[in-house]
């Protein structure tokens, strides 16, 4: 089973995903009381799409992120590395596509926006996968990361990371097709930049103005930024 450290290793973090694929949306429904699909709408509004947008679903998984997402009426499509979890959305009617996040499969400035949900601590070089949303997004373009992360009010700090984290494995075995998997999850929380750093995080990795809204007391928190224009060079001064 892959644990969670910054040395964590592709491989093992694939097969992991492709092995929850199955009951992964009715585990993460469970596992987050209900609250999975408001935090969806919430990271839906908080792009502000327009009809007009392409907008990539980064680690999308089974992607009913991107369905939440094409709500909107914009072009979306779903891009995840496991194979497993693209198939177990199959029937969900949006493009899919298999990438890894640190080598997307995309050209320079094609996206308005772009996002991707509770994935980017999965991938073996998050910082690599910051400047390649960076580079396939247009100048201007708007980025929004849904990640776990670290509760704001008093209190409940203690209780999610001693309790809720703790059992998270446990509950997971009452619905999960692979439920060891979620005591990487758990793991992988712990261990995760809070919300300030994480925002100096995409800022210095090809963004700007990264700020961040709390989600149920922080223990979700959508990071949004924008690309920078390109800066024009400054032509010579004459002789």
């Amino acid at each position: 089973m892959a644990k969670a450290s910054l040395d964590k290793k592709p491989i093992e973090v694939r097969r992991m995903f492709d092995a929850v694929g199955k009951n992964y949306d009715i585990t993460n429904t469970v596992l987050a009381a209900g609250l999975d699909a408001r935090w969806r709408r919430r990271t839906r509004e908080r792009l502000q799409l327009k009809p007009t947008d392409k907008v990539l679903d980064l680690a999308a998984g089974t992607a009913v992120s991107t369905v939440e997402l094409a709500k909107s009426g914009a072009w979306c499509v779903a891009c995840d590395f496991s194979q497993g979890m693209l198939a177990a959305g199959k029937n969900r009617a949006v493009p899919k596509v298999c990438g890894d996040g640190m080598h997307l499969p995309f050209a320079d400035n094609t996206f308005d926006a772009v996002t991707i949900s509770y994935g980017l601590r999965n991938i073996y070089d998050p910082t690599a996968a910051l400047r390649e949303l960076a580079r396939v997004t247009k100048p201007g373009g708007r980025l929004t990361i849904a990640e776990f992360s670290t509760p704001v009010i008093p209190g409940l700090k203690q209780l999610y990371h001693n309790i809720a984290l703790k059992t998270l494995p446990a509950i997971a075995k009452l619905v999960s097709s692979d439920p060891e998997s979620y005591e990487y999850l758990a793991d992988s929380i712990r261990q995760w930049p809070n919300q300030e750093q994480l925002a100096t995080m995409v800022n210095n990795h090809g963004w700007s103005h990264c700020g961040w809204q709390n989600l149920t007391g922080g223990i979700v928190a959508l990071h949004s930024a924008i690309k920078p224009d390109a800066t024009p060079i400054a032509p010579k001064a004459g002789n």
